[in-house]
C-alpha cells in the first residue's frame, strides 16, 4: 500500500473546489476524530467507529463550541461554511478522494437541516438588552 499525503490529496480537492477554505477541511477531520471518541467513550467502547451524517454534524456543533465559543460562525463562515449541509459537501469531498470511508447508506442528505447556525452559533452568546424589572437591584447591585 502506497502511503499519501493528506495535504497533497487536499491540495487536490481544493483545485477542483474552492468553495471550502483548507482550515475547514481540517476542522471537518478534527470534529470527527472529536465526535467518534466522544460517542465511543458514551457507549464504552474502546474503538471508534462509523457515525452517521447527523452524529457528525451534532458533533460538530459541540466541537465548534468547545473550541471556537462565540468565534464558531464567524470562523466557519470565514471558511466558507454557512450550513449543515457544507459540512455535508465537505465531508464528500473527502470521501471522493478516499480520505474519508463511507458506507452505502450514507448520502449528502444525511446533513441537510442539521441545525440553524444563528441558533447555534450566536444566539447563545447574545447579551440580553432588556432593562432589569427590579430597580432597586440595578441602582444598587450589592445591597441585600
Amino acid at each position: 500500500m502506497q502511503p499519501f499525503d493528506y495535504n497533497e490529496i487536499l491540495d487536490q480537492i481544493l483545485d477542483k473546489d474552492d468553495r471550502y477554505h483548507r482550515d475547514a477541511y481540517f476542522f471537518i477531520r478534527e470534529g470527527l476524530d472529536y465526535t467518534q471518541h466522544k460517542l465511543a467513550k458514551e457507549s464504552n467502547s474502546s474503538e471508534p467507529c462509523h457515525i452517521s451524517g447527523q452524529e457528525l454534524t451534532n458533533g460538530l456543533r459541540q466541537y465548534a463550541i468547545d473550541n471556537y465559543g462565540p468565534m464558531s460562525n464567524t470562523l466557519l463562515n470565514e471558511w466558507g461554511v454557512y450550513s449543515t449541509e457544507d459540512f455535508g459537501e465537505i465531508v464528500f469531498n473527502l470521501v471522493e478522494n478516499n480520505l474519508l470511508a463511507k458506507t452505502e447508506n450514507d448520502s449528502l442528505a444525511d446533513f441537510a437541516n442539521g441545525f440553524d447556525f444563528n441558533e447555534a452559533f450566536v444566539v447563545p452568546y447574545q447579551v440580553s438588552t432588556n432593562p432589569c424589572s427590579d430597580d432597586k437591584a440595578q441602582a444598587n447591585p450589592n445591597q441585600n
